[in-house]
């Protein structure tokens, strides 16, 4: 079984990984220093709109991260996102604390780019203070996954 797992492992595309993982650090990185640890910063309209535009394309490159793993290892055919991340999840890549956070954060996405209803800046605001670090905890563990 182990032959198995180590062949399939080998049909992840590293480099698109590691590539995902660049974009998710450079999105934190912009977001953060768009924030400067100022919520006066998320009054303007550009700096937000900075600030969400890098979330999202931090949360893209997880999805796209999480679809191609779950194809590759031939988890399932996942119909959205959410499939993708919760066979990470069943197949231990992933824990159910992480499992959550990315929901939320899938949550989050869609309110801010689909206006489901009005984005509350402090919502925003708790993103940015204490949640980017999720997408960091996200990239360790893929990392690890896929070094193993």
């Amino acid at each position: 079984m182990v032959y198995c797992i180590e062949r399939v492992v080998r049909l992840i595309d590293r480099g698109m990984i590691f590539n995902k993982v660049g974009t998710i650090e450079r999105c934190l990185e912009r977001a953060r220093d768009v924030y400067d640890g100022n919520p006066d910063n998320l009054k303007d309209n550009t700096k937000q709109d900075s600030i969400i535009m890098n979330i999202q394309r931090a949360l893209v490159a997880v999805q796209d991260i999480s679809m191609h793993i779950v194809v590759t290892q031939k988890l399932g055919i996942p119909q959205n996102s959410r499939d993708a991340i919760e066979a990470l999840e069943e197949v231990g890549i992933i824990d159910g604390d992480m499992l959550k956070k990315l929901k939320a954060m899938i949550g989050f996405r869609n309110i801010a780019v689909h206006s489901y209803q009005k984005l509350n800046m402090e919502i925003l605001r708790g993103v940015i203070e204490n949640n980017l670090c999720d997408f960091e905890e996200f990239t360790d563990r893929i990392m690890k996954y896929i070094r193993r």
